[in-house]
């Protein structure tokens, strides 16, 4: 049985860990062009969801950190790599237990498109934040361009892995509770981008 803190997406990744060492390598030039936006802000109270094996948590250099993630496994990874400013828990994104406006800033990264409900977990997001408060978001967006044509291939095999191939935030109506304040290519032909948002009010 699935645990309130557990998804199906979890459940899935979570017997995937012996593969992040690699997927790491190829993610690491995307957020450390991440890491640098993120630490241009002021100090503050940071969520981020979906924190994964936590190899990351370095780049972690200004701000108080709250990391979950709803996959037990990539949890006690993560632990490894703990520092006094950060904190993790296992917990579901799409169902937060924080109180509303409680963070200043939330990191997405390379989690709404594997989530099993990505409005739920926007409006999660939204609830939390505080007035102003920014959203990083750092994944694949499928652009109008010849590669579009390889995310539409995989729509059908993604799918079985708890992944969007195809994917675009506009489609999301919960995006648009956020305005979006900077779009950021992050390689690979505008397939990769770092978008900020910040908290309509």
């Amino acid at each position: 049985m699935i645990s309130a803190a557990t998804s199906r997406s979890s459940w899935f990744y979570d017997r995937l860990t012996f593969l992040y060492p690699v997927v790491d390598i190829f993610l690491k030039p995307q957020k450390q062009k991440l890491f640098e936006e993120i630490n241009k802000y002021a100090p503050g109270q940071l969520l981020e969801i979906g924190v994964g094996n936590g190899t990351h948590l370095k780049y972690y250099t200004q701000h108080q950190v709250i990391g979950i993630d709803s996959a037990q496994n990539m949890l006690a990874k993560a632990e490894k790599h703990l520092k006094p400013n950060i904190q993790l828990h296992h917990m579901n994104g799409e169902a937060l237990q924080f109180p509303d406006l409680h963070f200043d800033y939330i990191v997405l990264s390379h989690v709404i498109a594997v989530v099993d409900d990505p409005d739920k977990l926007l409006h999660e997001a939204h609830r939390v934040l505080k007035p102003n408060g920014k959203l990083f978001i750092l994944n694949h967006v499928t652009p109008n361009n010849w590669v579009r044509f390889i995310d539409k291939s995989f729509e059908r095999i993604s799918k079985f892995a708890f992944f969007k191939s195809v994917f675009h935030l506009s489609d999301l109506t919960a995006i648009k509770r956020f305005n979006l304040i900077h779009d950021i290519n992050a390689g690979f032909f505008s397939y990769f981008k770092i978008m900020i948002y910040e908290k309509a009010l």
